[in-house]
Formats: structure tokens, sequence, C-alpha cells
């Protein structure tokens, strides 16, 4: 039985909860309602546009392998020509890629900021050459926001918060401890993400007590040196739970302390994603809860975004309706993780 290390009957399993996607300001698109089918519709394209795609990932990751498709369909939909890159979330090499795409005057970009205080110098370059700029995935800060036309793509800092309410929930008013792995440091969804959780486990939970943090770089052979490094330095006999900002890094999580010949299920453990790794973790119980994301919403919306940006649908500055639009991120625990609505994507 799960929590025989500090003698808890399992926590009762939390229902979904879905978000509530913003809707766009053009009059011809429709936002679903279910989880399955939100993304934002904008009409077919009568011209076609030049749009260059700064990413920083592509199919070296499993996100961009599922992102990339739905994306370049979008895009060959509403008649935009894209040129997509990958910066590896390496800063410079994406202000290198940004030079590339200002000189060549295309009419707009996509811009997922691999580090977030690096890229004001993109969009005050793109501002004075006239380019609108749509931001997708992982926001920029909030001062350089007004640069922007726009953002889709995850609340990274609801995500983190909902991830803590599944901790919550689950811990049921224990006093234990537990490890932190956070995402590249400096990365906005990594920022985001580990506040949302901190935060709502310090204001929610204050009996769950975080003994140490380190970045987990999104991959899973980081984060099971960075997991057993923390269970090494507060004491393994201190540890009762983990927290990672994805599926990914919970996996390293969970092979650290197999590595120790500890059962996860004894465990208290959430993360983010119900990814094709995370999901099976969720099923067999080694992972207590994660959040669903969508990479094909995710990737055909960044199009959607900057369509309505170009064609006049909404405005530098993010002052109008539809400037925002998060995806759903239904939580996913052992009693609905088999559902279809919430079947993993990557």
């Amino acid at each position: 039985m799960r929590r025989s290390r500090i003698g808890l009957a399992s926590a009762g399993l939390m229902a979904v909860a879905g978000l509530t996607l913003a809707g766009c300001a053009a009059a011809e698109e429709e936002v679903a309602t279910e989880a399955g089918d939100t993304t934002e519709e904008a009409a077919p394209a009568e011209e076609t546009f030049d749009v260059y795609a700064l990413l920083p990932q592509g199919n070296d990751q499993a996100y961009g392998t599922t992102y990339l498709p739905p994306m370049e369909a979008k895009a060959a939909e509403l008649g935009i020509n894209l040129t997509i890159t990958n910066s590896e979330y390496d800063g410079d090499k994406q202000a290198s890629e940004c030079e590339v795409a200002v000189a060549a005057q295309p009419d707009g970009i996509i811009l997922w900021p691999a580090i977030a205080d690096t890229i004001r110098p993109c969009l005050e370059a793109a501002d004075a050459a006239g380019i609108p700029v749509w931001v997708t995935n992982a926001d920029v800060n909030p001062e350089d926001a007004p640069l922007t036309y726009g953002y889709s793509g995850t609340d990274s800092y609801g995500q983190g918060a909902a991830s803590a309410e599944i901790m919550c929930e689950i811990v049921d008013g224990a006093e234990i401890g537990i490890i932190q792995i956070n995402g590249v440091t400096g990365n906005s969804v990594a920022t985001l993400r580990g506040d949302g959780f901190r935060e709502t486990i310090a204001s929610d939970c204050p009996n769950v007590t975080i003994l140490a943090e380190q970045p987990g770089d999104w991959v899973p052979d980081k984060s099971q040196i960075a997991a057993s490094e923390m269970l090494t330095s507060v004491g393994v006999e201190n540890v009762q739970g983990m927290y990672a900002a994805d599926d990914s890094m919970i996996k390293g999580g969970i092979d650290a302390l197999k590595a120790r010949d500890l059962d996860p299920a004894d465990f208290f453990i959430t993360s983010i994603g119900n990814t094709f790794l995370g999901n099976p973790l969720v099923i067999s119980g080694e992972l207590d809860g994660t959040v669903f994301q969508s990479s094909s919403w995710d990737g055909e919306n960044a199009v959607v975004g900057i369509y309505n940006a170009m064609t006049g649908a909404t405005s530098q500055g993010r002052d109008d309706d539809g400037s925002v639009l998060y995806m759903p991120n239904p939580k996913v625990t052992a009693a609905n993780a088999s559902d279809a609505d919430v079947a993993p994507e990557w």
C-alpha cells in the first residue's frame, strides 16, 4: 500500500479541473469547451504570409516532435510559409536567429523564448522593423509583453499551482518533507511552474516543507542526478515526497529513488505534462498526479495567434480580448488517467 513510510491511508483522488480558454476577438473564431477540441479557429487566408518561428526545441525533444506537425498543418491551411529555427535553449543562439529573422523582413514572428531574461533586444528589433511578434508556450517577462501582440500556451504558474493542489490533497495534513526538481534556469515556464508550486504549497498546505530544489533541465538523466544529490544533501530519511516541473524530470527523480532500492509508491509524487512517460506512472501508482498539457493545441494556436496579429484581429500591447489564449490543463490522477480526453500526446 502507498504511504507506508508515514502510515497514511491513500488520500482521495482529485477530479479533473478544466481551465477556461480565453476567446479570440475575431468573429469567425469558435472555442470548443471540451479539453480534446480546444483549438482557436482562424478564417482561411486569402493571401500568403512569411513567418519565422523562433523555437528552442524541435524534433530533438518529445514535445517539439508533436508540436511541430500541427503547427505546420495550420500554417498550410492559413497560407503561412514557416521558417522554423531551434536554439536548443541557448539564449545567445536564439538572439542570432532573431537577427536573421528581422533582417529577412517577414510578415510576422512566432517566438518561443529560450531564456526570458535575454529576449528583449529581439522584441525591440522586431518592433523597430514593424514586425508583429506572437509568443508561444513560454511567455516573455511582464515588462516585455507590451512589445508583443499576444501569447498562446499554458498558464505555467497555474500548472505549478495545480500540481501543488494534488500534493496537498494526497498529503492530507501530514507533516512531510519533499524535494523539488525545476526546469531550465531562466526559462519562463520553469520559473512560473516553480513559483506556482512553491507558493501554493506555502498557502494551502504549509505542513509540506520543500527541503531542497535543483534544476533538471527538462531531461530525465540530469533530473536523476539532481534528485540523487538532494536526497543525499537533506538525508533520504527526511524525504517523503517529490515534485518535478514535468514528467520527463519526474521520471528521473523516480529512477533516483529506485537506484536506492526505495519504492516510489511509498512517496507523495506530483508532476506536470501527462506525457507518454508520466501517464503510465500514474496508472502504475508510482506517480500520484500530473497536469495534462496538449502539444498539438500549442503548435496550432501559435499559428492562429500570429495570423490574427498579421490580419489585425489583435494589436500590439495585448489590449485585445484574444491576445492571451490559455490551453485547458486538467489534473490527471489514477481516477481519470485512462480517460480518452486526457490521453497523452507527447
